[in-house]
């Protein structure tokens, strides 16, 4: 009897001559030869042979059910047990262990069909994790230009690379040196792009260097409208040229803007210095103003006339004021001088005919022509009286209409 409680030894039999046979639903059949001793210790030998092939099938049996086995080893073995079964120098139930191989055999096919899907879905994904990341790779190199960024994508692309397994090998051959294509081509368009932008950035700085130069030319000129306004166009200038290399873009900034502050500085200097002058000449065109109106023009108005005069003058004199100051100050003033004007017409107009200075003048200038005309009749010079009648005739004329509008 076996370990497990089967008395394999009732499926097999000792001829008298020691031949041992096993029997089976198709027969009995010779497994062996017995001489070594009693027919019951001849069959327990074989029977003991059978029970080691059980114990085999019971440990596929057990690791299949764990799911330990590999389903394809799993079956190889089990078929090899199953077809030397009928050679089998064994005495058991060859047909029950036949019927178990067989079912054990259906089982672990199913697993190893199990596995190989599963294997060949493994391999898919990463067959298509792959071409994901070389598409991913192809498509940077060709548009990408988030320059660091990428390369360490790249990096990590390549690290990814190193986890997924299951490729085939030719497949995943002919993937890498696509996604190294990718990459060498990201690295050579890099390359260009920054040589080119090296090259760019000289050109800036060549730029910002004549920028800077104008700029310390213009920063001693007390033109300030027009140099401000050129400032201000450099300033644009240079907004639009661009950014020069890194570590010197800010070096040149501060030279530039030290040119600028230079400039500004001495205007705010100069123009702080001329509202002070400004508010001075304020204060004394105010007291100029403040003496015009108070001039009693009623009382005198050719006193007042001369006294404006005077204070006219000194208002020349005094200078600018703050511009918001400016038509205030004209407008009073103006409202003076054309009140001392008023008054000084109105006295002219009030002055007798013959007390006139203006009309005595005028008659005198009449008599010298009369005199004049006289002469040339005398001289009978005919060219001297035509010309002397003619300024005479000229000056009676207007020493009438200032007679009627007196």
């Amino acid at each position: 009897m076996s370990a497990d409680g089967h008395d394999w030894t009732a499926f097999g039999r000792v001829d008298t001559d020691g031949t041992v046979y096993v029997k089976t639903s198709a027969g009995e059949r010779v497994v062996g030869s017995w001489q070594a001793g009693s027919p019951e210790e001849g069959l327990a030998h074989f029977a003991r042979r059978f029970a080691d092939l059980v114990t085999e099938v019971d440990l596929l049996a057990a690791r299949l059910n764990s799911g330990t086995a590999d389903p394809q080893h799993t079956v190889s073995a089990i078929k090899k047990i199953r077809e030397g079964l009928d050679e089998a120098h064994v005495v058991g139930d060859l047909d029950g262990l036949a019927t178990r191989l067989d079912e054990l055999a259906s089982r672990a096919g199913s697993k190893a069909d199990e596995a190989a899907e599963a294997k060949a879905s493994a391999r898919a994904e990463s067959l298509a994790r792959k071409e994901a990341l070389v598409a991913e790779a192809e498509q940077l190199a060709e548009s990408s230009t988030q320059w660091k960024a990428t390369g360490d994508r790249f990096k990590t692309i390549v690290d990814e690379w190193k986890t997924i397994h299951g490729v085939e090998r030719k497949t995943d051959t002919a993937l890498w040196r696509r996604f190294a294509a990718a990459r060498d081509a990201f690295t050579r368009r890099r390359g260009a792009h920054f040589a080119t932008l090296d090259s760019e950035r000289k050109t800036v700085q060549s730029r910002k260097e004549e920028l800077i130069a104008q700029a310390e030319q213009l920063a001693r000129s007390e033109d300030w409208n027009e140099t401000a306004a050129a400032l201000k166009a450099l300033m644009d200038d240079w907004k639009a040229a661009g950014r020069a290399g890194k570590d010197v873009e800010q070096k040149l900034w501060q030279r530039f803007r030290a040119a600028q502050d230079v400039f500004f500085n001495r205007r705010s200097e100069v123009f702080t210095a001329r509202d002070n002058e400004f508010k001075e000449n304020l204060t004394r065109k105010r007291e100029l103003l403040a003496e015009a109106e108070a001039l009693d023009v009623e009382a005198d108005p050719k006193t007042a006339q001369i006294k404006l005069r005077e204070i006219q003058g000194q208002w020349h004199d005094v200078g600018r004021v703050p511009r918001e100051n400016t038509a205030g100050l004209q407008k009073r003033l103006r409202a003076v001088e054309n009140k001392v004007r008023d008054a000084v017409d109105v006295a002219w107009r009030r002055t007798s005919i013959e007390d006139n200075p203006l009309l005595a003048q005028m008659r005198q200038q009449v008599e010298e022509a009369e005199r004049k005309l006289e002469k040339a009749r005398e001289a009978g010079d005919g060219k001297r009286i035509k010309e002397a009648e003619a300024s005479l005739a000229g000056k009676r004329q207007f020493l009438e209409l200032a007679q009627k509008s007196t």
